[in-house]
Parts: structure tokens; sequence; C-alpha cells
């Protein structure tokens, strides 16, 4: 399930670090096989544990925070602000990778993905 969100914010000791360009945030559910493989040709399912994970491009406005951003492996909170909705999601993500091309000055555009650690709640 993709989450239509307007804005997606990184949110590193607290502070906003970049403006969305572009994002998209994945929910998922395993699912785990329960029929016998002696019990015909057909497949049968329950749902395993679900997870999250956020790809964005972003605007990035100062090389401090693109340092700040840059730390591969951190752990930083995820808001996800709906389209004309009431509540946000939030959630603890790990900063899987991330790439950035510099256009000007401290003016930079990049790359994230994130991977949820635990759930993504309504706020």
């Amino acid at each position: 399930m993709a989450i239509n969100g307007n804005n997606i914010l990184i949110l590193v000791d607290g502070s906003v670090v970049a403006g969305t360009k572009s994002n998209e945030a994945q929910v998922e559910c395993d699912a785990i096989e329960v029929a016998s493989p002696t019990n015909g040709i057909w497949a049968s399912y329950i749902p395993g544990r679900r997870n999250w994970s956020v790809t964005s491009n972003w605007l990035v406005l100062s090389f401090t925070d693109i340092k700040r951003v840059l730390r591969v492996g951190a752990s930083v909170s995820i808001r996800i602000l709906g389209r004309g909705q009431s509540s946000n999601l939030i959630g603890t993500a790990i900063v899987q990778n991330c790439s950035f091309q510099f256009i000007r000055g401290n003016l930079a555009t990049g790359s994230f993905s994130f991977k949820g650690n635990g759930p993504l709640t309504e706020e």
C-alpha cells in the first residue's frame, strides 16, 4: 500500500533538515504460507509482520543539514503529512542510503531511503 502524502519531513535532533521534492511511503505485510505441500496445488497464507519504508527526493538547503542526514545507519524521525487529512503518520526509521548532487554553494538535491524501525502510527 502506498501512502499518498504531500509532504514528508525528516527530523534530526528535533529539527527539520530538508524540504521534499517527491516521495513514496510503502507499507507491506509478509505472507506466511500455511498450506501443506501435500494438500493440492493451491497455496494458503496468513498475514505476517508488517514493515514500512520511505524513498524521497529532497532539496537540501545547507551543508550542515547534509552532514546531519548523511549518517547512514542513523535513526531519524519521519513525519508524513497527508493531503487533506486531519492527522499525520509518524515513525522512527533507519537511514539506509543517501546520495547528493550539489547544485550551487550549499544548495543540493538528495535522494534518501529509510527503513521503518517499529510502527508507523497515527498522530
